[in-house]
């Protein structure tokens, strides 16, 4: 059972599933906020952390200890992907040593 501040309220839906490069990940960041915009709703399963930067997103993390709300900032894509453009050298070195 989801819980009830999880839920969504009912609205015109849309889904979507991408494998986007990134120029096309933020192309679809405009797309994603005109539905918005439009009254949609939008229920998006990502590894991207471009997608997972929409404003006033409301990320939620399946884990064994069920489902919960994350801050963008707190998910572990956001921080391998920050990690890794930020110390680059040092991880390469790290993972091909």
């Amino acid at each position: 059972m989801i819980p009830s501040e999880l839920m969504f309220p009912k609205i015109n839906s849309v889904a979507i599933i991408t494998a986007l490069s990134p120029f096309r990940q933020l192309a679809a960041l405009t797309r994603i906020h005109e539905l918005v915009e439009g009254g949609c709703q939008l229920i998006i399963a990502t590894h991207s952390p471009i997608l997972m930067a929409y404003p006033c997103a409301k990320i939620l993390q399946f884990s064994e200890n069920g489902i919960h709300k994350i801050a963008y900032e707190d998910t572990e894509h956001f921080q391998v992907t920050k990690d890794f453009l930020n110390r680059r050298e040092v991880m390469l070195d790290e993972l091909l040593s």
